[in-house]
């Protein structure tokens, strides 16, 4: 049992089904009713602590667990888990369901925070998975975990009964937006790209017929209000990138989920096109080839290609991707 200096409060949850949300490429936050039943988990522990501190966890033991159940022990009134690939900051806590003894975990250090999503999860236990589709930033989530779904192979890693279910505690403690948020912005200069979005914020990009600049270009089609962007910054974004000529797309994150990258290690043509712009801010980014990748190309770029970008600037100094 971990302990902290705040007293213990009796834990109530409202316990969610986890077939409560339909599984796909996306989720409505509005159509998983995350307290849509009850169940006994509100006697399953105490549990207190501020929402992203180590939580101070009594749990009356042994916990049977036939099924697996999730539940909120504090709701969150941030922005919620909408997408698999949606990156968010998690920290988290096991406990054994025979002893209540704490078996792994995060260190509860925002210096050494991980970016997570639901996908994430849902591969590494596909109950956890289950579990925070639609939680909400600030919310602390409980999870019982039956031997089956834990799966042996994680119950031996943990050093675990073949028999024994877990209990997981789950705060979600940043969860970054998918797309660009912010004013649409007014672009009158002939001759550039044109940019479509799908409803999920997705681009389109529509290369003119015409001789592609010779110049880095840079138009801030949506503004955000958050914090400015620097050539220092490491940067949260997802973009997609396509060949002036062909009209190709060469590189995308929208499939696999928000890039981290350090600014200064980016082309130059990149770097200089998001310095000064705000997250939140959607920008269309024309890079000649000096400022790209030049005479030797990279990958599926060929030589001497002028590359356009479409980024959605999601977040600055974001903890590194467990996914990377």
């Amino acid at each position: 049992m971990r302990k902290s200096s705040a007293a213990l409060a009796t834990l109530a949850l409202a316990v969610v089904a986890l077939t409560g949300c339909t599984a796909g490429p996306s989720f409505d936050a509005a159509a998983c009713d995350r307290a849509a039943a009850t169940s006994g988990l509100e006697d399953l522990a105490n549990v207190s602590g501020a929402v992203g501190d180590e939580p101070d966890v009594e749990l009356f033991t042994p916990v049977g667990a036939g099924e697996s159940a999730f539940g909120d022990v504090v709701v969150g009134d941030g922005r919620a888990l909408t997408s698999p690939n949606q990156s968010a900051v998690f920290e988290f806590s096991l406990f054994s369901g025979k002893t209540g003894e704490p078996v792994g975990g995060t260190a509860y250090d925002e210096d050494r925070a991980q970016l997570g999503s639901v996908e994430y999860w849902a591969q590494t236990v596909p109950v956890f998975g289950e579990a925070l589709k639609c939680a909400t930033e600030g919310s602390r989530v409980m999870i019982l975990v039956s031997p089956e779904d834990f799966g042996a192979q994680n119950l031996s890693g943990f050093g675990l009964d073949a028999d024994e279910p877990v209990v997981a505690l789950f705060d979600v403690v940043d969860v970054f937006p998918t797309k660009a948020e912010g004013a649409l912005q007014f672009n009158d200069a002939a001759g550039m790209p044109t940019v479509v979005r799908a409803p999920d914020g997705r681009p389109g990009i529509i290369v003119p017929d015409k001789a592609a600049p010779t110049e880095l270009e840079v138009q801030t089609l949506i503004k955000g209000d958050g914090a400015t962007v620097s050539e220092d910054d490491t940067v949260l974004v997802n973009y997609t990138g396509v060949t002036w000529a062909d009209r190709t797309v060469f590189d995308s994150s929208w499939d696999r989920g928000a890039a981290t990258f350090d600014m200064s290690n980016l082309i130059p043509g990149f770097t200089q096109g998001l310095a000064g712009q705000t997250v939140g801010s959607q920008v269309l980014i024309v890079v000649p080839p000096e400022l790209g990748y030049g005479e030797q190309g990279s990958g599926a770029v060929p030589a001497n290609a002028t590359l356009v970008f479409v980024v959605d600037i999601l977040g600055i100094d974001p903890p590194v991707s467990a996914r990377q």
